[in-house]
C-alpha cells in the first residue's frame, strides 16, 4: 500500500506538474499608519472595530507590503524607514509575511517618473550606486535589528522604463508634459533607455545589498502592465544582458487601467493576456511570478460593479496560482477610501466590500 501511494504521488509530480508552493494572498496597506494618524476606523463584516493588518489576516490575507521612501520628509515622514519599523512590527507579531518594496525615490516612483532622492540628485553612476546599496542595507538592517525578516524584497518599483531618472514636473514629481504630449527627462541615471547598462547594474546594487542583510529573502524586479509581454522582454531582457539577477518576477495587472489608458479593450481578455504572460516569463526566464499588485472599482451605489470585481479578482487568483509558476497575488491599498483611490476595496465608512471575498478562492 505504502508503495502505491508514493507512486501515485510521484505520478501526479510527473503528470500534473503538482506545485506545492504556498500561495500567498496579500495586500499593500501603506497608509495604515497615516490613516491611524488621522483617526481613520476599520471595521469587520460585524462591524468590530480592527487594526488595519489584523483585519486583513481576519479576511483570510497572510502578507503584507509596505512601500520605503529614501527622505519623505516634506510628505509627513510617511513611508520612511521609521513609519516602515511601525507597520512591520505589527506585521511580525500577526505572523504575516512581508515584503519591502523600495521606491527609491523621496515620493512616488512608477513607469512616468522615478525621480532621483533629492540628496542623490547630480551625482555620478557610480556613486549613486553606492547610495543605492548603503540605503537598501540601511534600511533592511534597521528591520534585522528589530528581528524583523521579509520574505520579498522588491529592488525598485515598476520599473517598467528603468529608475533613477527626474522628469520636469509638478509639486508632487507627476510629469508635466509639453504641448506635444512630451515628458522632459532631466537627470537620468539609470533610465531603461538612456542607460540600460546603468540600469541593470543600479538593480545589481540592490540585489547585493538586499542578498548581504538577508541571504534567504527573494529579491522582486517589478513591471507594470502585466497583459503586455513585449514590456517584461525588453526589459528582463536588458537586466539579463548586462548580468543582473533576479528571484522573481512582480507584476502589476489591472483590468481598469488597462482600458483607461487604451492599451486594452476588454478587461476580461487584460486578465487572459496576463495569466499567459506568468506562462511566458517561467518559459523563457525559468522565474516564478507574483502579482504584486491589483486592484477594482468601488461604487456603492452600484453593487454590481463590486461584485465584478470579486469575480475578476477571484478569477486572477484562480488562474494564477493553477499555472504553476505563480506564487500570490497583493491587492493595492484595499483599505483606502474609495473617495481617495477608486481602485480600493473598502467602503467610505472603513468597512470590506463584497471585493475581498475574492480572497476567498
Amino acid at each position: 500500500m505504502k508503495h502505491s501511494i508514493i507512486t501515485v504521488a510521484l505520478c501526479c509530480i510527473t503528470l500534473f506538474g503538482c506545485n506545492t508552493t504556498h500561495f500567498w494572498k496579500g495586500a499593500d496597506i501603506g497608509w495604515a499608519t497615516e490613516y491611524d494618524a488621522n483617526g481613520l476606523k476599520f471595521y469587520n463584516n460585524n462591524g468590530e472595530q480592527r487594526e488595519c493588518t489584523a483585519l486583513m489576516k481576519e479576511l483570510g490575507l497572510d502578507a503584507v507590503r509596505f512601500r520605503v521612501w529614501v527622505d519623505p520628509s516634506k510628505h509627513g515622514n510617511w513611508n520612511s524607514k521609521e513609519d516602515l519599523l511601525v507597520k512591520a512590527r505589527i506585521a511580525r507579531d500577526l505572523g504575516m509575511a512581508i515584503m519591502v518594496d523600495f521606491h527609491y525615490s523621496d515620493f512616488w516612483a512608477d513607469p512616468k517618473k522615478q525621480n532621483i532622492p533629492a540628496s542623490w540628485s547630480g551625482k555620478p553612476y557610480e556613486e549613486v550606486k553606492g547610495l543605492l546599496a548603503a540605503h537598501t542595507e540601511d534600511v533592511l538592517e534597521a528591520l534585522k535589528a528589530e528581528g524583523i525578516e521579509p520574505k520579498w524584497v522588491q529592488v525598485g518599483n515598476e520599473t517598467s522604463n528603468g529608475f533613477l531618472w527626474t522628469v520636469r514636473g509638478n509639486q508632487w514629481g507627476d510629469p508635466i508634459p509639453d504641448s506635444l504630449g512630451r515628458v522632459t527627462i532631466l537627470e537620468s541615471v539609470g533610465h531603461l533607455r538612456n542607460n540600460p547598462a546603468q540600469y541593470a547594474g543600479l538593480f545589481s546594487a540592490g540585489y547585493d545589498a538586499v542578498k548581504k542583510v538577508f541571504p534567504k529573502a527573494r529579491v522582486i524586479v517589478h513591471l507594470d502592465n502585466g497583459f503586455d509581454r513585449n514590456l517584461y522582454d525588453s526589459n528582463l531582457d536588458t537586466l539579463r544582458k548586462y548580468g543582473a539577477k533576479w528571484d522573481i518576477v512582480g507584476m502589476s495587472l489591472y483590468p481598469y487601467w488597462a482600458i483607461d489608458s487604451g492599451l486594452e479593450t476588454d478587461e476580461d481578455e487584460t486578465i487572459t493576456h496576463g495569466i499567459e504572460n506568468i506562462g511566458h516569463i517561467w518559459k523563457k526566464y525559468r522565474t516564478p511570478v507574483m502579482i504584486v499588485e491589483t486592484g477594482f472599482v468601488v461604487d456603492e451605489d452600484h453593487p454590481e460593479v463590486m461584485e465584478k470585481g470579486r469575480d475578476q479578482l477571484g478569477r486572477i487568483i484562480r488562474e494564477s496560482r493553477a499555472t504553476g509558476h505563480c506564487e500570490g497575488v497583493f491587492y493595492w491599498e484595499p483599505e483606502c477610501r474609495p473617495g481617495q483611490y477608486k481602485l480600493g476595496a473598502f467602503t467610505s465608512d472603513g468597512r470590506p466590500t463584497v471585493i475581498m471575498d475574492g480572497f476567498k478562492e
